[in-house]
């Protein structure tokens, strides 16, 4: 028997869903399955091709919603879970009992231990560390600015290589890890470790960067990446060289598509004033009340940076 696992890809809580999922699918359903991952990125036409779900049971975690018939379970926690109505509805009348949706969990990882000890009585004490810390990076619950982008911790380390490392299977490999060893002794890997320290260079040029494009006005930092060829960067950066701003709006190309990236800075102190989900769902995107993106097109820059202004000028007032 062959499972496949579609994640959410280039994401620590992605990864960590994936790796939680595997575990327990394989203690109370599937002993002795294989197991296969597949990465999902949203993309402009946002579309699941039948091919992607090849096994004989097929799981999405930290990933929007899909009708095809073979989908088997489903774990999500995004604001935006669903390409359309007619999948909402799909998900309401779905009576397998095995699709779950909550956008009141910071991460999917805590929301998937959560229902499967609830609903199954499955637990893995050994992967306390992992939940907590997909609870972390996914819900941008950090101390400070500093935490988030000088990455001491071995997470957030991990975190720099999960989100900025080329293809799949580096990422998939750290899946397979997390599901047996701690994070200090996954980030001490050898070509893990390697991969890490080509892409906090990057990162220290990331951080130059952002400064010298960034502009600040009125609560909102602003950087367009188009023309540096970065395709991403920490998105705690912003506030970390501007720590008085409340949103962070961006524009960035990658090898699939045309982005734009509206966060908020999750140590400001007054309360936000806006829904970022809600935002870039009125241009095809979607994501969390906090932090949100949008997929346009390889190539369409100008439509992405009429968009951004247009967001920007919303969250200045």
């Amino acid at each position: 028997m062959m499972v496949r696992v579609l994640y959410h890809d280039h994401c620590f809580d992605g990864a960590a869903s994936a790796a939680y999922m595997t575990r327990f699918l394989e203690d109370r359903f599937y002993p002795g399955a294989k197991f296969s991952y597949t990465g999902l990125a949203h993309r402009a036409d946002q579309l699941f091709d039948d091919s992607l779900f090849d096994g004989d049971v097929n799981a999405i975690v930290d990933f929007k919603y899909a009708t095809n018939p073979n989908l088997t379970w489903w774990f999500d926690h995004h604001q935006s879970a669903f390409l359309s109505p007619q999948d909402a509805e799909h998900f309401r009348r779905d009576t397998s009992g095995q699709k779950f949706l909550d956008p009141s969990f910071r991460s999917c990882t805590k929301f998937i231990a959560t229902v499967v000890k609830d609903k199954y009585g499955f637990s893995a004490p050994d992967l306390d560390e992992l939940v907590t810390w997909a609870d972390i990076v996914d819900g941008a619950v950090y101390k400070s600015a500093q935490d988030a982008v000088e990455m001491k911790a071995p997470a957030m380390q991990l975190t720099l290589v999960i989100e900025g490392s080329s293809g799949p299977r580096l990422v998939q490999k750290i899946i397979r890890m997390m599901q047996t060893q701690s994070l200090e002794q996954i980030i001490a890997d050898d070509e893990i470790q390697a991969e890490y320290k080509i892409l906090h260079d990057r990162h220290t040029r990331n951080i130059d960067v952002i400064c010298k494009a960034g502009s600040y006005d009125r609560g909102v930092i602003f950087f367009d990446l188009v023309n540096y060829g970065i395709e991403g960067y920490n998105k705690f950066i912003p506030y970390y060289l501007f720590p008085d701003s409340t949103y962070a709006v961006s524009v960035s190309t990658s090898t699939f598509r045309t982005k734009v990236s509206v966060g908020s800075n999750p140590w400001v102190k007054e309360p936000l004033q806006h829904n970022l989900a809600t935002i870039c769902e009125r241009y095809g995107g979607g994501g969390h009340p906090r932090v949100g993106a949008i997929s346009f097109p390889i190539g369409a820059v100008d439509q992405a940076r009429q968009a951004a202004a247009e967001i920007r000028e919303e969250l200045k007032s």
